[in-house]
């Protein structure tokens, strides 16, 4: 089982990056996904989510409006589109997958954003 992260770097504020995920070693369509991110010396924090089977969405207050999450379920990924960044959104970015009944999960390595002010 592999989820792998890639897109982050560095970009200035007001600025756009899309994150990216692919999945392998499971069976991705049975499978909720997510982002999180993570500051050093704070909890992982849910970012965005597919809230349910039936792609419903949620967005923590701080990016919605801000990002976007997909997924496309013949390549295997899930994707974050940040726009507008903020200096505040500099974290390191985590994929989640979690299989709908049960609590069998799997997480990225992480991918770090930094936003410059």
């Amino acid at each position: 089982v592999q989820l792998v992260e890639s897109g982050g770097g560095l970009v200035p504020a007001g600025g756009s990056l899309t994150l990216s995920c692919s999945a392998s070693g499971f069976t991705f369509v049975d499978y909720t996904l997510a982002w999180f991110r993570q500051v050093p010396g704070k909890e992982r924090a849910l970012v965005s989510a597919f809230a349910g089977s039936d792609s419903t969405t949620y967005y923590a207050p701080a990016v919605k409006g801000r990002f976007t999450i997909s997924r496309d379920n013949v390549k295997y990924t899930v994707d974050l589109q940040m726009n507008n960044l903020k200096p505040e959104d500099t974290a390191v970015y985590y994929c989640h997958a979690k299989q709908y009944w049960s609590r069998r999960n799997y997480w990225g390595q992480g991918t770090l954003v930094t936003v410059s002010s």
